[in-house]
């Protein structure tokens, strides 16, 4: 009797979960697992916008910090209007080999789906949802680069017109079968057409605004100027490191097959691997060059590894992946002071990260995938930074000669905290609270700025 009640409780768990799987036909099984997946990896993606913000809060100074954060969030809610009014439509709808979608609001049609036809593979808003998130992660590259000394409106101007049009337009080559597509360009999850692009806008922004005051001397040297909290910096890395998992293992678009599956599997452990081997030669370059190691070098080395695998996450073996990121994090070592010898002021790191690495980890796919060109890997390296820099260089210089884009002198002094939203991020830990706009004000802002700016001791 005791068997029979256990056979029949052992029934009645497994046998409905049977019957589930063979009453669903494969077909919708597939499309609920494939939504599932561009749900769950876009939520990864959008957590990565908490890593921008946490990296870019500790490596500015404390009286920036309450600014970066404000604009890391309010570029995302920038990109996800901007795709939903035109950007995914021009992104996706119509390129036909071409050079560009429609204009137009995008809408989700399911209506062949709720019928019961599941050959669209995954429900439409998971898909624009997916899509999205990666517009605004493209913004955040540049977020960083021209921090501390940026005008607020001016920059989240600036995401209007990069969200809206630049980002989705050159994205419509590559990944809306446009013209990069037809010839056979390779970027799986986007270190040009998501990293380099925000690459490419960072750095005609930094050069159009300029570097901070006290940045760079007279002589040619390089000034120091801490960030506020390596700890959060830390944080900050890890969240994007995780957030990269749905990044690239969320770019197989698909999950409701066994193949789909182990693809997955292995651009996520390609992705992991790649971000060790970016870390630990960055930590190496920085040791044998500086004789110590810096942290943040550390953390862009990380960062570095992850973004020179997105564009061929699945092709590469575990060794090859962490080689690949290995360059990735020696370039980033070199690529620092070779933007500061430019004097172009980057304040985290990003254009040695996202478009330097950008660039590498785009021309290194072909070196494990024998279906990928490196001329046409050029060609679409070199295309997407001829549009994005002619572009972002006319928004940029618009807004300059209209509404501005640097806060004065004296803001910046003060710190884009007190001047742009009038709050600090460690009210109870400033030092020096900077009022008025008197000669007391302006003398303890510039006593501020200069001990700011001291060189760190590298005894």
């Amino acid at each position: 009797m005791k068997k029979l009640i256990a056979l029949i409780t052992c029934g009645l768990l497994v046998v409905p979960a049977l019957a589930l799987a063979e009453d669903a036909p494969v077909s919708e099984l597939s499309y609920v697992l494939n939504t599932f997946s561009f749900l769950i990896m876009g939520i990864l993606v959008m957590w990565m916008a908490a890593g921008f913000g946490m990296l870019e809060s500790g490596l500015v100074r404390s009286k920036n910090v309450a600014t970066i954060c404000l604009k890391n969030i309010s570029l995302f809610g920038i990109a996800g209007i901007l795709f939903y009014v035109v950007g995914y439509n021009l992104m996706y709808a119509g390129v036909d080999g071409g050079y560009m979608g429609g204009f137009g609001l995008w809408a989700a049609d399911d209506a062949a789906a709720l019928a019961g036809d599941y050959s669209g593979g995954y429900s439409a808003a998971s898909d624009w949802f997916f899509q999205m998130v990666f517009c605004g992660a493209a913004c955040s590259v540049v977020s960083g680069c021209v921090a501390e000394r940026i005008k607020l409106w001016s920059f989240l101007a600036f995401c209007v017109v990069l969200c809206g049009f630049i980002y989705p337009i050159q994205g419509s080559w590559g990944w809306g079968g446009g013209w990069l597509s037809e010839m056979g360009f390779s970027d799986y999850a986007g270190s040009t057409i998501v990293h380099s692009v925000g690459g490419w806008a960072a750095l005609t922004g930094a050069i159009i605004l300029g570097s901070r005051k006290g940045k760079y001397g007279k002589d040619g040297r390089v000034n120091p100027m801490p960030g506020s909290n390596i700890p959060l910096a830390t944080l900050g890395t890890f969240i994007l490191w995780m957030g990269w998992y749905g990044f690239n293992g969320g770019s197989v678009l698909a999950l409701g097959d066994a193949a789909s599956a182990i693809e997955m599997s292995n651009v996520m452990v390609n992705t992991n691997m790649a971000a060790c081997g970016g870390m630990i030669a960055a930590m190496i370059m920085v040791q044998v060059l500086y004789k110590k190691v810096d942290v943040t070098m550390g953390l862009n080395g990380a960062l570095a590894g992850l973004v020179s695998i997105t564009a061929g996450p699945a092709t590469p073996s575990l060794g090859a992946a962490a080689l690949i990121g290995a360059v990735g994090g020696v370039l980033v070592v070199l690529a620092v002071p070779f933007f500061d010898k430019l004097k172009i002021d980057d304040v985290v790191g990003a254009l040695s990260v996202h478009l330097v690495c950008g660039i590498w980890g785009t021309m290194a796919v072909p070196i494990t995938d024998s279906g990928a060109s490196f001329k046409v890997q050029l060609i679409g390296v070199v295309a997407t930074g001829v549009f994005v820099v002619v572009t972002t260089s006319i928004a940029w210089l618009v807004l300059k000669y209209t509404v501005g884009i640097r806060v004065s002198e004296e803001e910046e002094m003060i710190g884009c905290d007190m001047s742009e939203i009038g709050m600090e991020a460690y009210p109870d830990f400033q030092s020096i609270h900077i009022g008025g706009t008197g000669v007391g004000a302006k003398a303890a802002a510039a006593a501020s700025m200069a001990a700011s700016t001291k060189p760190v001791s590298q005894s």
